[in-house]
């Protein structure tokens, strides 16, 4: 399957009625009751030029976008389609719509695209950065993303070519350093979750120590992550990790940027995560622009 194949594929993983219900949502938020600015400019016919101000931008966000305008009324065409990278600052899409209705939609759609095509963008960057240093693990983003905007930013992740990591609590165990100290042990923390969630679930455990690490494969963990080991201690470790637990998957995870992530890698890492992916993470500028009517029947871009 293509790369565009792939991107439109993510696209289609978000059913209708959620892209509905949250663009309801933050329409809602916007505009809880009167919109005072509607009645100046009423229901005429316009259009408005979407601009992508940041080069080298990933696009990403559209379907969420879209699913706002269409929900006030409108129509967009898009010019870049979902994935694409924009290398200049130039015209990305129309939007076709009632005035008041296109205003109304403007600020809630320009914030989807502005932090999605942001995270699919560093997203890209560090893949880039992994296939230059020839490593074929995984970079992953994290559970510290924006409350209420988790599936806009997990949804960017896979645009620009990053693994999602666990949604939330309920799609994978993570047995933390507090879950491990309120249960008594390591060994006790897995053969209690794995009583919980079966074979259906995979258990991942935090370790600081390369003692801990063990424990962890022994008991059973799917998923050892080394958290906050220097670049060095992670190697060393987690090669010795796969000698003697050569199924275990190693996650290296704690203090890890687009500076320093190349050297993370390692043929025995198995995954690297970043909270920068979504935490600080820059946006892409997008501005939507109403075109001025020529005449009072017509509008031209």
């Amino acid at each position: 399957q293509d790369q565009q194949g792939l991107r439109w594929t993510t696209a289609h993983s978000i059913p209708p009625h959620t892209l509905t219900r949250m663009a309801r949502e933050w329409l809602e938020e916007d505009t809880p009751n009167f919109d005072p600015a509607g009645a100046c400019v009423g229901s005429l016919e316009v259009q408005a030029r979407l601009l992508c101000k940041t080069p080298h931008s990933v696009l990403a966000g559209s379907p969420f976008f879209t699913a706002v305008f269409t929900e006030v009324g409108c129509t967009v065409d898009w010019i870049f389609q979902e994935g694409d990278e924009i290398d200049a600052v130039t015209l990305t899409a129309v939007v076709r719509g009632p005035a008041r209705s296109l205003l109304l939609g403007e600020r809630p759609a320009l914030n989807c695209l502005a932090r999605a095509s942001g995270i699919a963008t560093r997203c890209s960057r560090l893949q880039r950065m992994a296939a230059a240093g020839g490593w074929h693990g995984e970079v992953a983003g994290t559970r510290k993303t924006t409350p209420g905007f988790r599936l806009v930013e997990k949804y960017a992740m896979l645009v620009g070519g990053a693994s999602t990591h666990r949604h939330d609590l309920s799609g994978m165990v993570m047995l933390k350093d507090n879950h491990i100290w309120a249960s008594g042990s390591i060994t006790q923390a897995v053969q209690t979750a794995r009583s919980v969630c079966g074979f259906s679930s995979k258990i991942e455990v935090e370790c600081c120590s390369a003692e801990e690490a063990r424990e962890a494969a022994g008991a059973g963990a799917d998923i050892v992550m080394l958290d906050n080991f220097l670049p060095q201690e992670l190697h060393v470790e987690a090669q010795a990790l796969k000698v003697e637990f050569p199924t275990t998957l190693i996650e290296g995870s704690g203090g890890v940027t687009p500076d320093n992530l190349a050297l993370y890698f390692s043929p025995h890492v198995d995954i690297i995560s970043l909270g920068c992916i979504t935490q600080g993470c820059p946006v892409v500028d997008f501005s939507l622009k109403v075109q001025k009517p020529v005449s009072p029947l017509e509008i031209h871009l």
